[in-house]
């Protein structure tokens, strides 16, 4: 599926500006020139940390080699998120999008409660995109009991989402929360973000940025700049 053709561009525009607003954008320069030319900053490959464990190889061997088998299978039974007695929920938008927006979990049945959908709609409008142009999914496809990623299952996860950026032909995954980033990229966020990270997985390379959750900024609405920051590294990647 592809970007929907009849977007209100008017109410998008409107919608961009507002997010600028609250980031703190309020004037069209800034302090130090920017070269918009300059390649990003990239960091030396991060190691897929569900690499690092034993049996990881193995398992990864069983997973299905195209995209529609692979998101079928991915909510089967075999999901180690079916343990968690949660429902599985899928991801929306296009799986073949250059972009991949990774959330942590999701709330219930759903990848994102409607102020949280809302407020990100707003922070894809400010880079030009929208939910139906990239691909919107969660690291856990069910949300865990005790709201955070456990950790026995975070390889199996890491390896599956990494397997799903490949077939994808992702070209960057943008991380939204602090324990996507640490299970994504084996660091915490406040080392993890303002650059990209890149991944070699099988004979696929990819970049993964580290941003934060809408539901963090609608309870921190401080760290909106920080956000923006992140938006800003992922629009001048695009621009190389």
């Amino acid at each position: 599926m592809g970007a929907d053709q009849h977007n209100d561009w008017q109410a998008a525009t409107a919608s961009a500006l507002e997010w600028w607003a609250d980031a703190g954008v309020d004037v069209l320069v800034e302090d130090q020139v920017r070269d918009w030319f300059a390649a990003p900053v990239r960091t030396p490959p991060a190691t897929a940390v569900a690499a690092a464990e034993p049996g990881a190889a193995e398992a990864e061997a069983e997973f299905p080699e195209t995209l529609e088998a692979f998101l079928a299978w991915r909510l089967g039974e075999g999901a180690p998120e079916a343990k968690w007695n949660a429902p599985l929920v899928a991801g929306e938008g296009d799986p073949t999008a250059d972009l991949m927006v990774m959330l942590d979990h999701p709330t219930g049945d759903r990848l994102l409660l409607d102020a949280e959908a809302r407020l990100l709609d707003r922070m894809l409008a400010a880079i030009g995109r929208s939910r139906g142009d990239v691909y919107l999914t969660t690291l856990c496809l069910a949300a865990p009991l005790a709201q955070s990623i456990p950790a026995d299952d975070q390889p199996a996860l890491v390896a599956r989402a990494q397997h799903l950026a490949a077939l994808a032909g992702t070209k960057t995954v943008l991380l939204l929360s602090q324990s996507a980033s640490r299970a994504f990229l084996g660091t915490d966020r406040a080392n993890a973000r303002a650059c990209f990270h890149d991944i070699n997985h099988r004979q696929a390379k990819f970049s993964a940025i580290s941003s934060v959750h809408p539901r963090f900024l609608l309870s921190s609405p401080a760290h909106k700049r920080e956000a923006w920051k992140d938006l800003q590294l992922l629009l001048r990647g695009k621009r190389t």
